[in-house]
């Protein structure tokens, strides 16, 4: 019967069945922050704060190290920021409106993303979205961390050789045209076009989950692709959900060095079954209560917790 409703109805009633499936993250032990040079950060509202606790929680028994800084999109509440101060530590919490956007757009995760890049002159970033799940061990993570290399999470395995010169990542990805108008691909697409003395590199990652390296790039060469994304699509387009993920990507690809997370264990969900060895799930919106993987998921995090 659920399958005939309106998609937004259907998305609210699983999204309320979910919460109430996982409240048992309400009873896990809080984490303890540490101030190690390590922040885990993410944009949220009241409307995501179960599934978030389990996010930031289940990466924070992983790692065992860092602080939470938290980016209010307007709606959290007084009793969503008092969860959140005995959970998370009493965590930063900034405001959406204090982000000064300067010439970058407003809106789309945009303000999340120049948080990071004008905050990590001092700090290692950890962009993490609420739809995630840590099932087990993040070496990786962890190592990139302790050598202060940036992390790339992949958008899928096909992107697995990591950063390509724009050239060769447009050879493997559209030589054979544009299958897709989506305002990710039409970018990526026209990356053709830039002048390749600017030695410019590219990954198809995925900004749900991000490691940006303490001192690394600040606006500048953000401001530059800016710049050239208004060029390929047009400075309307710029604004639209979907620029601030490639624009993730591309700084991250053109790091010094970064670490590709391995896809078989860092995947996101599309329906089917992950292996034994996945550690990490991020349940993209397309297929996020699909099968009652999420939930499943959510559930065995929190008995991890519980253990701890």
């Amino acid at each position: 019967m659920n399958s005939l409703l309106p998609r937004r109805w259907r998305t609210k009633i699983e999204a309320n069945r979910h919460a109430e499936a996982i409240s048992g993250i309400l009873h896990t032990p809080p984490i303890v922050s540490r101030k190690d040079g390590v922040v885990i950060f993410s944009m949220i509202g009241t409307a995501v704060l179960l599934p978030y606790l389990v996010a930031v929680k289940s990466l924070w028994g992983e790692l065992g190290r860092g602080r939470v800084a938290i980016l209010d999109d307007g709606t959290l509440t007084a009793q969503d920021r008092a969860i959140l101060a005995h959970h998370c530590g009493d965590p930063e919490i900034m405001r959406i409106q204090d982000v000064i956007l300067g010439e970058f757009p407003k809106g789309g995760t945009w303000e999340r993303l120049l948080t990071i890049i004008d905050r990590r002159t001092s700090e290692y970033w950890i962009q993490l979205d609420s739809d995630t799940v840590t099932l087990g061990p993040v070496p990786e993570v962890a190592e990139a961390i302790a050598r202060n290399r940036s992390f790339l999470f992949l958008g899928e395995e096909a992107a697995s050789d990591g950063p390509l010169p724009l050239q060769e990542f447009h050879q493997r990805f559209y030589g054979n045209g544009r299958e897709h108008e989506h305002v990710q691909s039409r970018i990526e697409d026209a990356m053709i076009t830039i002048n390749p003395e600017r030695g410019w590199r590219y990954a198809r990652g995925c900004s749900g989950f991000a490691g940006f390296a303490a001192m690394g790039a600040g606006r500048g060469l953000a401001s530059a692709f800016l710049s050239e994304m208004k060029r390929m699509i047009g400075e309307d387009d710029v604004t639209i959900w979907g620029t601030e993920q490639v624009t993730s990507n591309f700084l991250l690809a053109n790091e010094s060095s970064p670490a590709v997370l391995p896809y078989h264990r860092y995947s996101n969900y599309w329906a089917q079954d992950w292996g034994e060895d996945t550690s990490f799930v991020h349940f993209v919106g397309t297929h996020r209560h699909d099968n009652g993987a999420y939930i499943r998921a959510s559930q065995q995090a929190i008995e991890r917790l519980k253990k701890r």
